[in-house]
C-alpha cells in the first residue's frame, strides 16, 4: 500500500464479496499473523442494540481509570479510522495504510484457496487484532461484534468477559426468524469458563443464553436479577440512575448519553467495570466510574447536532431501536412539535418502524440516500398520508425546517447509522 487512499480503496473494494459468515478465513489469517488474538486481554460485546453505547461507556470508565483502552467498533460515523481506536482516538492514516498492506499480502494468497478471499469486515477485524497485539499494545481491548456472534469474525477472540446487551428481531436473513434462533447466534460468543453479563429480557431468549452459559460453565450475570439500574431523572445531556449489584451500590450516577435505554447500557458497563476490578485487579475507583459515565460520548445516539433550532440524530435502525427512541422522545419532549426524518435499509422491517414513529411525530418525512442497500422512495409510497410525506431531497427538507422552526420544534433524524453518517459528514445540510 502506497498511501491511505489506496488502502481504503482496497478495503472498501472487498465489499463486493458481501457478508461471509464463518471463521475459516479468520483462522487462516490469524495463523499467518502469528496469532495476535491470543495476545490480548479483551471484552467481547454482542447483542442486537446497545453494543456501541455500552462499549463507549465502558471505554470511558477504563480510560478515566488510567488504562489504555482499545476499541473495535462498527460502523464508523464520520471517519473510517474510528473503527480502530485507542482511548477513543481513531488510529492514524499511516497506521491504516500499514495494516492494510500487512493484511493484503495474506488476502491475495487466499483468493485461490478453497476458503476464498476475506470480506471487508474480516479484513478490518484482522487489522484490529494485529494492531492491538503488535503495533500498539494496550491494557485492554473492547471488541464489538459485527453481526450475530457465533460466526462473526470477532469470535476468534478468547476474552476475559463476554457481554450480550439485548436480543431483537434484526438481520433475520442471517440469524434466523425466531427470537430463539437469534439468541442462539448471539450466545455463540459465550466461551468455556468465561463469565457473561446480559440485559436480555425475553424469557425465551434468556433461556437460550442461560442454557449455553451452563453448558460452558460460564457464570451468568443478569440485569434485573444480579444487577440493576433504576432511572431517577434526566439531565440536560443524559440520564441519572441508581446502580446496585452484589459488588457495589452506586447512587446518583449520570450518563453522558441521553435516552431511557441508556440506563440499562450504563448498568452493563458499570457491572463490567466492577467485574474487572474484582477479578482482574483493575484499579477502578468510585470517581472513575462516575466521571467515566458522564464523559462518555457515542456519535449518532440521541446526539444533538444543533441547539437552535434543535436537531437530534439517533441511529434507531430496527424496531427495538425505534421503540426506545419513541419512548425517549415522549419522555424528553412531551410538549414539543416533533418532526422526524427517516431513512433505512430496504431489508429492515419498515412497516413496524414507521408505524411506531407515526405515534410520536407531528410530521414524518421518509427519504433515501446514496447507499446500495438503502430503501428507495418508491419503497415508502404505501406509507404516504396526511402526516407522512416522502421527500427526494432531504437536504432541502432540513433547510426548510431550519427556516421555520421555533423553540417549540424538534427535528429527529433517524434510521440507518449509515444515513446518520451521511448527515454528519455533510454538515453543510445543517442550519
Amino acid at each position: 500500500m502506497n498511501n491511505y487512499e489506496e488502502a481504503l480503496e482496497w478495503i472498501h473494494g472487498r465489499l463486493r464479496t458481501g457478508i461471509k459468515p464463518g471463521l475459516a478465513r479468520m483462522d487462516y489469517m490469524m495463523e499467518r499473523l502469528n496469532h495476535p488474538e491470543r495476545r490480548l486481554k479483551a471484552v467481547h460485546i454482542g447483542g442486537t442494540n446497545g453494543k456501541g453505547s455500552t462499549t463507549a461507556m465502558l471505554r470511558s470508565i477504563l480510560t478515566e481509570a488510567g488504562f489504555e483502552t482499545g476499541t473495535f467498533t462498527s460502523p464508523y460515523i464520520e471517519q473510517f479510522n474510528e473503527r480502530i481506536s485507542v482511548n477513543g482516538a481513531p488510529i492514524s492514516d499511516e497506521e491504516i495504510t500499514l495494516l492494510a498492506g500487512k493484511i493484503k499480502t495474506i488476502a491475495d494468497e487466499m483468493e485461490d484457496m478453497e476458503i476464498g478471499g476475506p470480506s471487508e469486515f474480516e479484513i478490518i477485524t484482522a487489522m484490529a487484532f494485529y494492531y492491538f497485539a503488535f503495533v500498539h499494545p494496550v491494557d485492554i481491548v473492547l471488541f464489538e461484534v459485527g453481526l450475530g456472534g457465533r460466526l462473526d469474525s470477532t469470535n476468534i477472540v478468547h476474552p476475559v468477559l463476554s457481554i450480550i446487551t439485548t436480543i431483537g428481531m434484526d438481520h433475520l436473513q442471517f440469524l434466523g426468524d425466531t427470537i430463539e434462533e437469534i439468541a442462539s447466534e448471539k450466545a455463540g460468543i459465550i466461551k468455556n469458563g468465561i463469565p457473561v453479563i446480559t440485559a436480555v429480557e425475553q424469557p425465551e431468549a434468556l433461556a437460550v443464553i442461560a442454557k449455553k452459559a451452563k453448558e460452558s460453565r460460564a457464570a451468568l450475570y443478569q440485569y434485573g436479577r444480579d444487577f440493576t439500574g433504576v432511572w431517577t431523572g434526566s439531565t440536560q445531556k443524559g440520564e441519572q440512575f441508581d446502580f446496585t449489584s452484589a459488588y457495589s451500590a452506586r447512587p446518583s450516577l449520570q450518563t453522558g448519553l441521553a435516552g431511557l435505554h441508556q440506563v440499562q447500557n450504563a448498568s452493563i458497563a458499570v457491572m463490567a467495570a466492577d467485574f474487572l476490578r474484582m477479578y482482574y485487579s483493575f484499579l477502578i475507583e468510585e470517581d472513575d466510574i462516575k466521571n467515566g459515565l458522564k464523559k462518555a460520548t457515542w456519535p449518532g445516539r440521541f446526539e444533538t447536532l444543533s441547539e437552535s433550532p434543535l436537531i437530534i440524530a439517533d441511529g434507531a435502525h430496527n424496531e427495538e431501536g425505534v421503540a426506545a427512541l419513541v419512548k425517549t422522545i415522549g419522555q424528553r419532549f412531551p410538549d414539543k412539535r416533533i418532526t422526524v426524518l427517516f431513512a433505512a435499509m430496504k431489508d429492515k422491517p419498515l412497516d413496524g418502524m414507521i408505524e411506531q414513529l407515526k405515534q410520536v411525530a407531528d410530521h414524518l418525512f421518509l427519504t433515501s440516500f446514496d447507499f446500495p442497500r438503502a430503501a428507495r422512495t418508491e419503497d415508502y409510497r404505501k406509507f404516504e398520508d396526511y402526516t407522512v410525506q416522502i421527500t427526494e431531497n432531504y437536504q432541502f427538507m432540513i433547510q426548510s425546517y431550519c427556516g421555520k422552526a421555533t423553540d417549540q420544534d424538534v427535528l429527529i433524524i433517524t434510521g440507518s447509522l449509515y444515513f446518520i453518517s451521511t448527515i454528519k459528514i455533510n454538515r453543510k445540510v445543517m442550519c
